[in-house]
């Protein structure tokens, strides 16, 4: 540790440090406050300052009159929203990459062109990509998208923008659909994600709408043990108008 550093920094170097050494597994209670504070010879406030920060990061959990807790710090992802999958392991303080695995102009089979509202033949982008965080596969992304509304969409540098990049400066997302089940996968997906067939997995379904125009279609497929999908809502006023459903 640096003694320029900030001394509540230090604190928070001292606790990732075990963290990611293992020292101090998932579900392990940090010392509490009064003890950092007096190991390193500063106040409680600076103390809960350090632990407040890896809380907000997501390395500590608070659980009321138990203490602080190292917790399970699976990727996650939004089921309301739609992110962009480097932000977020970025965010993590995480390194983030993808490996291309296929770029192509494809004809819409029965299933496409019903998720996206085509007609039967007609022409799609296609494109799979696993991401990684710290170079393990946390997500495979089957995507399809209709080159009317992203045309430039096959000639993008994925290594420097992500699928949802590319499709957000394009066409703002409006609304966006979320279908998520419990799967296993079949030979070739398990080797992409480096895990075993018999590995539960969570596959989501989603497509997104820019206004009235139906952009894209992915199916992102998830190692269970690496990922997890969290969902919340806030209780909205009584009113007499209900929000409008989504348009297939």
């Amino acid at each position: 540790m640096s003694s320029t550093s900030p001394r509540y920094r230090q604190i928070e170097d001292y606790l990732l440090e075990r963290i990611r050494s293992g020292e101090f597994p998932v579900h392990h209670q940090i010392p509490p406050e009064e003890q950092l504070a007096r190991d390193f010879g500063v106040s409680r406030m600076t103390a809960n300052k350090a632990i407040r920060d890896l809380v907000q990061k997501g390395y500590l959990v608070r659980q009321a009159g138990l203490g602080t807790f190292v917790t399970d710090r699976k990727a996650e992802s939004s089921l309301l929203e739609v992110f962009n999958i480097a932000a977020e392991v970025r965010s993590r303080d995480h390194a983030y990459s993808n490996d291309v695995i296929r770029r192509e102009e494809v004809q819409a089979d029965d299933e496409v062109a019903l998720r996206l509202g085509m007609r039967l033949g007609a022409r799609v982008f296609h494109t799979v990509l696993v991401h990684r965080e710290d170079g393990v596969p946390i997500q495979l992304e089957d995507r399809f998208v209709n080159p009317r509304w992203a045309p430039d969409y096959l000639r993008t540098d994925f290594s420097r923008q992500t699928p949802n990049e590319v499709l957000v400066a394009s066409c703002p997302i409006s609304d966006v659909e979320h279908v998520v089940e419990a799967v296993l996968v079949d030979a070739e997906v398990a080797s992409l994600l480096d895990i075993d067939t018999a590995t539960p997995c969570l596959s989501m379904t989603r497509r997104t709408w820019s206004d009235d125009h139906l952009i894209s279609y992915a199916r992102l497929i998830h190692p269970g043990s690496r990922y997890k999908l969290r969902s919340s809502m806030r209780s909205l006023p009584a009113g007499p108008n209900p929000l409008p459903e989504r348009r297939s």
